[in-house]
């Protein structure tokens, strides 16, 4: 090197490339969510697809539908998945927030939704709700069939839902619109999601948006949707044995 040459002397000294600095969260775009959305749809018809072809096997109506809702929930997880590793190369559950909860936060997020399931109730009653026959309840006949139902409404339903909603929608919306704005937005999603199935009564929404917002109020609060998934569970579980202990009473 020539001696006060400026160019040489510019050049900074060999070494090491320094590490990359980690994404963050939410490395995904509203681009990404408008992909989800047009999979979903795909997810959809091949649930569909899948119901109607099972009309010609001996299987009955519950399980049809059982099979149509996990077919929807793979076909949905397994594409976000797929968008995450060839888009970003990250992994589809610790980028949703999926984490390993304290003991102490594991057992409040299980034992606060039945006390939200309770409180809507009260809510609910107070809002004069009207009473709605769901589907589903319409098929709790036989002993198998309450089984299959409850591991989908207590188990595999929040699953999916907190996964999409609290650990895919809620990042990208608060990073947006701040915390509140993306807890509440999410949540309204979230009740908006339900409303064909309580035939668009606007206080059944807004039970299920006050619930959403709570269970993102619990992933905002704890960095986890873990948390989240915890007390949609057990809040489902409650409404669950709730409508069981309703149709035993009616037999």
């Amino acid at each position: 090197m020539i001696p006060g040459d400026p160019i040489h002397e510019a050049l900074p000294a060999a070494g090491p490339l320094p590490a990359p600095v980690p994404q963050a969260e939410p490395f995904w775009g509203y681009k990404d969510l408008l992909t989800l959305l047009c999979l979903s749809f795909s997810g959809l018809a091949l649930a569909f697809l899948t119901f109607a072809l099972l009309t010609f096997t001996p299987l009955s109506l519950p399980l049809r539908l059982f099979v149509l809702q996990v077919v929807f929930y793979i076909f949905s997880l397994g594409s976000l998945a797929a968008l995450f590793r060839l888009r970003y190369q990250q992994p589809l559950w610790r980028s949703l927030g999926w984490k390993t909860l304290p003991l102490s936060s594991a057992a409040a997020s299980l034992f606060a939704g039945p006390f939200l399931a309770l409180g809507l109730a009260i809510a609910g009653a107070l809002l004069r709700t009207p009473e709605l026959e769901l589907p589903f309840q319409q098929m709790l006949g036989k002993r198998q069939i309450i089984v299959l139902f409850g591991v989908l409404v207590v188990l595999l339903g929040p699953l999916y839902e907190e996964l999409i909603f609290r650990g895919f929608m809620m990042p990208l919306l608060t990073r947006t619109f701040g915390a509140v704005a993306g807890i509440l937005l999410t949540g309204f999603l979230f009740g908006c999601a339900h409303g064909y199935e309580y035939q668009w009564s606007w206080r059944h929404i807004l039970l299920i948006f006050t619930a959403g917002s709570i269970f993102g109020w619990a992933r905002y609060k704890t960095g986890s949707t873990t948390a989240a998934a915890f007390m949609h569970a057990t809040f489902n579980l409650t409404q669950f044995a709730a409508f069981l202990a309703q149709a035993r009473t009616n037999i």
